[in-house]
């Protein structure tokens, strides 16, 4: 009698099978529907491919098209190698990489034969019929488990050398897994190095559900001293309505752009004698100011203290921070000068001292909290900071105001005792709240956990991430209506913290707000305080923004308002425009009244045709045009138009003035 695995069910149900069955096998004894309908299986909560044969007795999950998040993965690793395959059956002697999913789709590395120049935009519509020409073809994906030297051989003799490097580096332990796509041995059939799983066959796959999207260069393993690839992006979904939901929600992003709003508004530019570093026009920095106008009240009303701290500190304060370890590759530094001794100006020898932008403003404030003695009844000590800082990223990854080098952070950093972190935490957490509510925007909360490589002791970790959970918990926010969530690994190499990611207008999600539990750098750079018991103590200090970055956080307003920002924040709030000339002292009595109420007012009084005003003043996302001529000033009205309104409103000057003054107002000053 043949060996009988149990596998256990999520109802609880337990089912005995042979040794050699498969999820499939279980789902078929289940029933046709779940046979048919099932994709892939979590066996132990890993997840598998439906024809594994199980190792033993198993917990076991079917996965299916309703269990979007495994489906999505699955699907577009599948795409990728479809991709993968299309590619080298249309041009023979292409080398393959790697290709994994994506958040939203899936792309695949490649080396084109020496025969043709690098892939491009032109050969994705041939590559998109044959990978639609691969999937109905409904061929199945079969894994194979090879002996390591049987795989090098084999992508050696096929011309593979970026695959026999891999396979070569491989750990000794690590089971080497291919996939066949088609039956091994059987003609057409294709073979790719993979970790899996997959699903079972390409026919499971929409042949309508994805878009190849965009090519472009990179390295082989990211090392710029390797060979150049071309990588070959698509986006994949489960059915075609999906698909057309994600592009519909691209172009709509594609007209959000900041960077194109931008320049339409006059907001900003950004040019490469200052790589990743912002040029802020006189309109974009009012909208700078109202927001760092708005954030003081927040935090004067919360009990910070503002500070401000160096650009430039010496190297021995970043390698006591533990950064210069961890971060050094993206700080800028620079050599401290050492005088020369002949009189012949400055130089730079090799003793020299080494100094470094400041990338982040912890180590600065601890020396602030630092000066003079603190007893504990001085915390909690709120020290907050709009503090520019500077971090090399790579060119590459440069994106207009949302990755940049040089930024401005709502940075602050709450001393605390222990017996504080739990309500200060929570205190945040509202703050945060009322904060993100006033623009607007809704937010899901998660929790990053602590990662592999990580400063600090278990217990000191255990008891951080429970005093988050807690306030949290407290704050009533850890529910699912704040998409609650923790995320294993994702926390700093110091602390874990909370995130809160808002969801814009077109449901793109932005990760912007954080705060961290903190007993590591206090002990790095020996910050205490003195107890009630009269010894010292060391405080925690708890990381914080709200914001994340001024440019940022901008950047994510002007797409989530698509330019029409509220009037409170628009660089300028109205325009009061001349029909006829007759009107313009009018007018410009007009803009002086709505100075007066505080109002950001201009009069454009140019001998311009009134369409030809309203067409540029409404490009330049103006909220309010208040249109005068003669009537108007003889009865001292104005003709009021609303940008995004097909209708416009006759007004009194001072109902128009009280009613802009409302909507000008910041949400925080509003009564009531």
């Amino acid at each position: 009698m043949s060996e009988m695995f149990k596998i256990s069910l999520p109802d609880g149900s337990v089912r005995e099978m042979p040794a050699g069955s498969t999820p499939a096998d279980v789902a078929a004894a289940i029933g046709p529907g779940l046979a048919k309908a099932a994709i892939a299986a979590r066996v132990d909560g890993d997840l598998r491919d439906l024809n594994r044969p199980f190792e033993g007795d198993a917990q076991l999950a079917l996965v299916t098209s309703r269990d979007e998040a495994d489906a999505l993965e699955l699907a577009r690793h599948d795409y990728a190698h479809v991709l993968a395959e299309a590619i080298q059956s249309l041009w023979p002697g292409t080398q393959i990489t790697f290709g994994p999913a994506t958040d939203d789709g899936f792309y695949y590395d490649v080396l084109a034969p020496a025969t043709r120049e690098p892939f491009g935009m032109d050969d994705l519509p041939a590559i998109e019929e044959r990978m639609r020409a691969i999937i109905r073809a409904d061929k199945p994906l079969v894994r194979e488990v090879w002996d390591r030297q049987r795989l090098i051989d084999k992508w050696r003799a096929d011309g593979e050398t970026f695959k026999a490097e891999w396979a070569a580096e491989l750990s000794g332990d690590e089971p080497l897994t291919v996939y066949h796509s088609g039956q091994p041995g059987s003609e057409g059939a294709w073979l790719d190095m993979c970790r899996g799983p997959h699903l079972p066959s390409t026919g499971k796959l929409d042949p309508q559900a994805f878009k190849l999207m965009r090519v472009a260069g990179a390295y082989w393993r990211g090392d710029q001293n390797n060979a150049q690839l071309t990588r070959i992006y698509g986006t994949g979904w489960l059915n075609k309505k999906q698909l057309d939901a994600h592009l519909l929600r691209l172009e709509e992003a594609a007209k959000r752009d900041h960077r194109k709003l931008g320049q339409e508004m006059d907001l900003f530019h950004l040019q490469a004698e200052a790589h990743g570093s912002v040029f802020w026009h006189p309109q974009g920095f009012k909208v700078w100011r109202e927001l760092e106008a708005y954030m003081r009240r927040a935090i004067d009303a919360a009990g910070y203290r503002e500070v401000k701290t160096p650009q430039v500190m010496d190297a021995r304060q970043w390698e006591q921070s533990g950064h210069w370890g961890k971060y050094r590759e993206n700080m800028f530094v620079i050599p401290d000068e050492v005088p020369n001794t002949q009189d012949e100006g400055p130089l730079v020898s090799d003793d020299a001292q080494w100094m470094a932008l400041k990338p982040m403003n912890c180590p600065a404030h601890v020396l602030i909290f630092r000066q003079g003695i603190k007893s504990y009844r001085d915390l909690p000590l709120r020290l907050y900071e709009n503090g520019c800082c500077h971090r090399n990223e790579p060119h590459g990854a440069l994106h207009g105001l949302m990755r940049v080098r040089q930024f401005t952070q709502d940075d602050a950093h709450i001393f605390c005792r222990e017996d504080q972190i739990v309500s200060e935490v929570r205190a945040f957490c509202e703050l945060a709240d009322r904060i993100y509510r006033d623009f607007g925007f809704t937010y899901a909360v998660k929790l990053a956990l602590r990662p592999d490589q990580r400063f600090g002791s278990d217990a000191d970790w255990d008891k951080a991430e429970a005093e988050l959970r807690q306030a949290v918990q407290d704050a009533g926010m850890a529910s699912e209506e704040y998409g609650w969530e923790e995320l294993p690994g994702e926390g700093a190499f110091y602390a874990p913290k909370l995130e809160w990611h808002l969801t814009d207008a077109i449901g793109r999600t932005w990760q912007v707000g954080t705060i961290q539990s903190d007993r590591v750098l206090p002990d790095r750079l020996d910050a205490s305080y003195i107890g009630e018991d009269g010894e010292k103590h060391r405080p925690v200090m708890l990381h914080r923004a709200i914001f994340g970055s001024y440019e940022r956080f901008i950047g994510i307003l002007i797409e989530h308002f698509a330019g029409k920002l509220p009037t409170w924040l628009a660089p300028t709030q109205a325009v009061v425009a001349t029909i006829v000339s007759d009107a313009d002292d009018y007018a410009r009595d007009v803009a002086d009244k709505l100075a007066a109420a505080g109002l950001r007012a201009e009069v454009d009084t140019r001998n311009e045709k009134i369409n030809y005003k309203v067409r540029e003043h409404s490009l330049a996302k103006v909220p309010h045009l208040l249109v005068v001529g003669k009537r108007e000033a003889e009865e001292g009205t104005v003709a009021l138009r609303t940008l995004g309104s097909q209708h416009q409103q006759v007004p009194s000057l001072e109902s128009a003035v009280a009613l802009l003054k409302a909507e000008g107002t910041p949400p925080d000053l509003l009564p009531g």
